[in-house]
């Protein structure tokens, strides 16, 4: 399973959203953000698991429903592409609460060995109601997904800041 089961990570708005959708226009199966999902179903609830209200209740919101994800995408034939996934979800678990994220993912099957990262973007760089950090904290999360994902084995490909028919062909050259 998880050779096939890709992730797209880096900085808060540097692309990946647009990134995968243009893959799922492609053809193949995606999984979206788990961050952007809590958020969404959170300001329509009490809103206790928002990241900027409580970090930990998130990031463990956001690591069962990547597990969840990862289980339901397992028997998906060909590449699997994921925006952000269990790793991001236990690096942030790791920055609210200090357990490690090699500890926190342990139970887990490995991703694909190649992750690929968008890095930060300012020019492209919004805020919305789901997105509330700046571009500071954003990078800051970057730095942390950066030495986490070398810290896990994993090899890093930083996306180039190219239209997003380039970065979706970038990406799968990649992986041929």
């Amino acid at each position: 399973m998880s050779t096939r089961h890709v992730v797209l990570s880096g900085c808060s708005g540097g692309g990946k959203s647009t990134l995968l959708t243009e893959l799922q226009r492609r053809g193949f199966k995606v999984a979206p953000e788990p961050g952007r999902r809590i958020v969404e179903e959170e300001l329509r609830g009490d809103g206790k698991a928002l990241p900027w209200v409580d970090l930990e209740a998130f990031a463990q919101r956001a690591m069962a429903i990547a597990a969840d994800d990862r289980r339901r995408m397992a028997g998906e034939p060909g590449w699997v592409f994921f925006d952000r996934g269990l790793i991001d979800a236990a690096v942030a678990l790791q920055h609210a609460t200090g357990q490690r994220a090699a500890d926190l993912l342990e139970p887990y099957e490995r991703y694909h060995a190649t992750v690929f990262l968008t890095p930060p973007w300012p020019e492209i760089y919004v805020t919305d109601s789901e997105r509330q950090h700046d571009l500071a904290d954003a990078e800051a999360e970057y730095g942390r997904l950066l030495t986490a994902y070398d810290a896990l084995g994993y090899r890093t490909l930083l996306v180039p800041k190219v239209p997003v028919v380039e970065r979706a062909d970038f990406v799968l050259q990649h992986l041929s």
